[in-house]
């Protein structure tokens, strides 16, 4: 029998809409199908998985059915009447998060006898699914298969609209790239693997993954999702890996990127002068190499027949290479990448109506090298300078899932999951004795002969080796169907803890640092340091400063959440999703006391609806509006409750010896009378108390979105959506403590007698109330308003108009071209600041001070004006297929960051950081835009009919056209007398083109 195109529509939406499975939600594990039959006495719908999984539901009264939380897998449909099969749909395959309709029309109702199995593809199925709300983008592993990606989940993210490279200074913990949402910070983003939470716990850079080949579909949430998931205001990264069936199946692939396939990388040059001219190379990369393969195999199957099933996957990919560090950094480094993961996943159908999952995952990044002198004058290696660091980030996961269906009304989920991170690292044996130098292009050329000296010591800050982090994370569900409401309830808890995490500088204990500016202006005017011409050395502005650092702690971050939400189908064609969702956050210092309790009821409404307007499954207009709150990750204790040291002592200079050390030193006068330290922090633990704002708040953002999706016919889908995102609450250090003490006096408070800290975490751009400790014991409360700090108010707000046109694949070709614009504006980009690649999270230099804030409000770090992606595959032949994906995107905002107003001053003791250059108020993306980018790659693959199609040799290449344009550059300017070398100058280029030859066998 052939499939049935004719269906009835009608009853395909009414199936659909009145399945009162919920709306999709985000980072779901399971799919589920729905469907219309004919109204009759005795009839059940029966499914069979190719997992094993069989079950057995009625039809209703309206000839309507529904199978909830299904595993992803290939099910065989089947309507029976009075226990015999009268018509059966097969080959029905699951997207994560969404209902997939499956109808029987009326010609075969009552009919006793077995009818031959029909085959429902994707052109078969509607294409929109009118039971979801959300904004979610499914990459499925056979898109992964066809299209040319990097093997990384944030690769597959950047399909999804709105979804765009963050900075790439900011890197997660195993070396990846990092992705912004709709202009949010890369910090703000959820990772989930089968359900499980795997956000980095540290600072919310990225989470634990999949191996590329064990991915089921990857699903990408850009807003819009249920009451059931929080703790994200960016964006949702969420794997389902791959399990067994009934089949076993075996495969391995072999990658190589080999370096000759590699074009060679642009070098940076200096932006300004003073000393080394415009045009002169600061960095080399041209010279730089590298190539790597990656090897991966997976198997899976039954171990039981129909009860018992596994899946395992190995990758292992190597790289090695050399990096040329800039003149600061003058090393020929080559270094050597490990990679390895893998992935298992067992499955036990306990019976029809109850299952267990279980996950483990392991993720490991490894990185050594070694450091060889390189000299930039001759552009020549040198001789062995000792070691580079060794890296070894390791991630462990383990999550038990169980599912029971209670009644074909209730069912139950309970997630458990732990992970674990070990951070090793090893410092380089430098063999060089003294402090690691930065700064050396700044060395008076006077005192120098005109070249940097240093002394060959490449050992900078040093990380704890023995620090650790843990994660746990509980979720129970459930759902229970009563008339024509579905009604989902459960609980969402996860406990971190940062063990041993700290920072210290290496080599002799601190570093030396060497700098320049405008003789006649103080170094600081807040807290004081005085004019470098005052002193011997420094009459042409040249400086010195030795730098100490530490940080050493463990803490840990208790979140709870509760939520209640129903899916309401109020008529055949409006469905309505109705959630509430109460999150708590705890964050503890390193004695155990809380040092921000959030615990407050934090109430975040989930509403959104979506109409299907023909009552067809041919057009939908839907719509959500959310409130969706974030924790602070667990290393924001680190500068803000453990008691860190970060102290700058500032000196001229009359000479320069042999190892690039200073002589003839001249203390500068300071507000210390020694070293000194912007934020106070000079190593004293805080009062628990007094760290954070009395009635201080989580960070939470609003969001809006409308869109509508409709199907021009058989074979191609349209759409559009409306999204608007204001971020109305944010958490980060404020330190204008004058401002505090001035705000007390005037409350009628003896300043003598209390003791205000350097900084507090804050709510920016709201009154915040501030726990002062007195004298002989107790606490003064004190508000200071916006006004006093002379703060504007917090703004960061999106908005984005999407547009797309779809062709689903069918078995010859796909493809979908999706265009945005929008804007992303204000003054705060989040948590971090991409601009100056700042990665302290909600402990930037945003709202340390009144004067860093003015004129800041403009167009934001992560803003893309345009954003144009298309991308698809094209079965040329039985035997080859090609695939591309293309972006076309808009530059990121150009900055300019100087010293405060017209007399170019230094009030908060920042030096250049403030939003003026050169005198003049310049906002965020003042300068302009980077360049263009027109990012292009190609893909072909042969599969031989002789191997069945089992064997296939593939070739991509990506960036195709080679554009290397700049992604950012440097906004710091300095000053009219003193402009930074290093102001305009390019931070990165896009990565050269490159090549992948593979290898795959499939069985």
């Amino acid at each position: 029998m052939s499939s049935r195109p004719n269906l009835r529509r009608t009853l395909l939406c009414a199936a659909v809409a009145a399945s009162l499975s919920g709306v999709a939600f985000g980072q779901a594990t399971t799919g589920r199908i729905a469907g219309q039959a004919p109204a009759a006495a005795g009839e059940t719908v029966m499914i069979e998985g190719s997992n094993g999984l069989v079950r057995e539901v009625p039809v209703d009264a309206r000839g309507r059915y529904s199978v909830e939380s299904l595993p992803l897998a290939t099910y065989k449909v089947s309507l029976k009447s009075n226990g015999n099969v009268v018509d059966t749909r097969d080959n029905v395959t699951l997207r994560v998060g969404a209902a997939t309709d499956v109808s029987f029309d009326g010609t075969t109702a009552g009919q006793a006898q077995q009818l031959e199995g029909v085959t429902v593809s994707a052109t078969t199925l509607p294409k929109i699914d009118v039971a979801t709300v959300a904004s979610s983008t499914v990459i499925t592993a056979g898109d992964m298969a066809r299209l040319p990606l990097a093997r990384t989940a944030e690769a597959v993210a950047l399909l999804a609209p709105g979804a765009s490279p963050g900075a790439r200074g900011f890197k997660g913990a195993f070396g990846n790239t990092l992705v912004s949402f709709a202009g949010s910070a890369v910090s703000e983003n959820a990772y989930y693997i089968n359900g499980m939470n795997t956000t980095d716990p540290l600072s919310g850079f990225g989470g634990i993954t999949l191996p590329y080949g064990a991915v089921d579909q990857q699903e990408v949430l850009s807003g819009g999702y249920s009451a059931m998931y929080g703790r994200s205001d960016g964006g949702v990264i969420s794997q389902v890996g791959k399990r067994g069936t009934n089949e076993w199946h075996f495969g391995a692939q072999v990658l190589w990127e080999p370096d000759f396939a590699r074009a060679s990388a642009r070098n940076i040059a200096y932006g300004h002068g003073n000393p080394n001219p415009p045009g002169s190379t600061f960095q080399r990369n041209d010279d730089n190499h590298e190539w790597s393969t990656t090897v991966s195999a997976y198997a899976g199957g039954p171990l039981i027949k129909d009860k018992l099933y596994a899946f395992a996957a190995v990758e292992m990919e190597r790289s090695k290479g050399n990096a040329i560090g800039d003149v600061n950094h003058a090393y020929d480094t080559r270094y050597t990448y490990k990679d390895p993961k893998w992935y298992g996943k067992l499955d036990w159908n306990i019976n029809d109506s109850n299952i267990l999952e279980l996950t483990g995952v392991n993720q490991t990044h490894r990185s050594n090298g070694n450091k060889y002198a390189y000299d930039y004058t001759d552009q020549a290696i040198g001789d062995y300078a000792g070691t580079d660091y060794t890296y070894k980030t390791k991630a462990t996961m383990y999550v038990a899932k169980y599912t029971s269906y209670i009644t074909d009304d209730l069912t139950l989920t309970a997630l458990y999951g732990k992970s674990k991170l070990t951070y090793y690292n090893e410092p380089p044996d430098t063999g060089v004795t003294g402090p690691f130098i930065g700064g050396v292009n700044q060395q008076n050329p006077a005192l120098n002969g005109g070249k940097p000296i240093s002394n060959g010591q490449t050992l900078d800050t040093v990380d704890n080796p023995d620090h650790e982090s843990t994660n746990r994370n509980l979720r129970i569900d459930l759902n229970y169907k009563i008339g024509t409401h579905s009604i989902t309830a459960g609980i969402d808890n996860q406990d971190s803890h940062d063990i041993d995490d700290g920072t210290t500088i290496g080599g002799d204990g601190y570093e030396l640092w060497y700098g320049k500016q405008d003789p006649n202006l103080n170094i600081s005017d807040n807290p004081f340091v005085g004019k470098p011409g005052d002193y011997p050395g420094g009459e042409d502005g040249y400086f010195a400063y030795y730098r100490h650092y530490n940080t050493l702690a463990s803490v840990r971050v208790k979140q709870r959440a509760q939520y209640i939400m129903d899916d309401w189908q109020v008529t055949d064609r409006l469905l309505l999703s109705l959630g509430l969702r109460n999150d708590q956050f705890t964050n503890y210092n390193p004695s155990g006391q809380p040092y921000l309790r959030l615990t407050k009821p934090q109430w975040a409404p989930r509403l959104g609806f979506s109409w299907d307007v023909n009552g067809d499954s041919t057009m939908k207009i839907y719509g959500n509006a959310g409130r969706y709150f974030l924790a602070m990750p667990a290393s924001v204790a680190l500068r803000t409750s453990a008691g860190s040291l970060a102290v700058n002592q500032y000196f001229t200079y009359t000479g320069i010896d042999a190892n690039g050390l200073p002589t003839g030193i001249s203390y500068i006068a300071s507000q210390t009378g020694g070293g000194v330290s912007p934020n106070g922090e000079y190593g004293q633990p805080p009062d628990p108390r007094t760290v954070s704002a009395k009635n201080i708040t989580s960070e939470y953002q609003d969001e809006f979105i409308l869109g509508m999706d409709q199907q021009l016919n058989a074979d191609w889908v349209w759409g559009a959506k409306a999204t608007v995102r204001k971020l109305r609450n944010a958490l980060d250090d404020v330190c204008d403590n004058g401002a505090i003490g001035r705000a007390a006096a005037a409350q009628g408070a003896d300043i003598d007698a209390l003791t205000i800290g350097s900084c507090y975490l804050s709510n920016p751009g709201r009154a915040n109330v501030y726990q002062l400790a007195k004298d002989g014991g107790g606490y003064y409360d004190v508000t200071v308003t916006n006004a006093d700090f002379g703060f504007s108010h917090l703004k960061r707000n999106y908005y984005g108009l999407d547009m797309y046109l779809s062709h689903p694949f069918d078995g010859k070709w796909s493809g979908k071209i999706d265009y945005l614009f929008s804007r992303s504006y204000g003054n705060t980009e989040g948590q971090v600041r991409s601009d100056v690649n700042q990665g302290s999270v909600a402990a930037t230099r945003d709202w340390d001070y009144a004067t860093l804030m003015d004129y800041a409000n403009g167009y934001l770090a992560n803003d893309r004006k345009h954003q144009l992606k298309l991308y698809g595959s094209y079965q040329i032949a039985p035997e080859w297929m090609v695939s591309a994906n293309l972006t076309v995107q808009s530059g990121t905002p150009k900055s300019c960051l100087g010293r405060y107003g017209a007399d170019e001053s230094d009030p908060s003791g920042y030096g250049s950081y403030y939003h003026f250059c050169f005198g003049q108020p310049s906002a965020y993306g003042a300068k302009g835009r980077q360049p263009w980018e027109e990012l292009l790659d190609l893909n072909v693959e042969y599969r031989p009919l002789w191997a069945d199609r089992k064997l296939a040799f593939n070739v991509s290449v990506f960036n195709v056209l080679n554009q290397q344009r700049p992604e950012s550059t440097n906004p710091v300017s300095g000053s009219s007398g003193s402009i930074n070398d290093g102001y305009g100058q390019v931070n990165s280029y896009t990565p050269p083109r490159y090549a992948r030859f593979g290898v795959t066998y499939d069985f």
